[in-house]
């Protein structure tokens, strides 16, 4: 209202007092308006729902409060929280558009798959006869994530190799397979893990071939078929948390 009324003297010339008994508000109400100033808060919060709205834009709408304030936060170095946020977005009318979510499992292709060859015998005669691969994922800092890749010994819980990547990806599961067989040589263990993308893809079945181990891959849903790297899994998150 205010601002229709300096556009309207400052453009047309009609009188100030003659537009405020228009509009019916005071004089001294706009002139108040008028020589008001943004407080250096009101303008950090100007500030941030620019950034707030550009940042929706960018990203077509998926994120929440919740998220942006997660992003927002790393990238501006600040801690505002999420009810900032979240009146911010509710001002500006912008909500979350709702991603329909992926399956949780894809089936694999059934030539990659193997059977459960270890069946939950978690014993060995010497090293190097059965080992145990999989991924743990490490959370840390302002929501960020790694992944903790690893293999150990069945014969003594030892770590054959690890591999720490901020992706999740057939390379880091390869590239901990190829650091386990450095320097060893004649070793035909039997090599458990679940059935992820990773462990039936045609990379890790050249690996197979290539190292000679043979594979060995949980039922579905079923952690307890992997249970000595399951374990280990929960001791490094614990200790990631620390």
């Amino acid at each position: 209202m205010y601002q229709t009324i300096q556009e309207l003297h400052m453009e047309k010339g009609y009188a100030i007092i003659a537009l405020c008994k228009l509009a019916k508000v005071a004089r001294s109400a706009y002139y108040k308006w008028l020589k008001w100033k943004p407080s250096k808060l009101e303008l950090e919060q100007l500030s941030l729902a620019k950034e707030v709205k550009l940042r929706y834009d960018r990203r077509k709408g998926i994120l929440g409060y919740r998220q942006m304030r997660i992003q927002l936060n790393r990238k501006l170095e600040k801690s505002y929280n999420k009810k900032r946020y979240y009146r911010i977005m509710r001002a500006l009318g912008l909500k979350a558009v709702i991603r329909r979510k992926r399956p949780n499992y894809v089936r694999a292709t059934e030539t990659h798959i193997a059977a459960n060859a270890m069946n939950r015998d978690f014993k060995a005669a010497a090293p190097n006869m059965k080992w145990c691969k999989d991924v743990t994922e490490l959370k840390y800092g302002n929501g960020r994530k790694s992944y903790f890749s690893a293999i150990i010994d069945v014969y003594d819980n030892a770590i054959v190799s690890w591999v720490l990547s901020h992706s999740n990806n057939n390379k880091l599961d390869m590239d901990t397979v190829k650091k386990a067989y450095r320097g060893k040589r004649g070793i035909t263990p039997l090599l458990h893990s679940d059935r992820g993308f990773q462990y039936t893809s045609h990379e890790y079945n050249r690996l197979k071939v290539k190292y000679g181990f043979s594979k060995s891959m949980s039922c579905v849903s079923r952690c307890l078929d992997n249970q000595p790297i399951e374990h280990f899994g929960v001791h490094s998150r614990q200790k990631a948390f620390i």
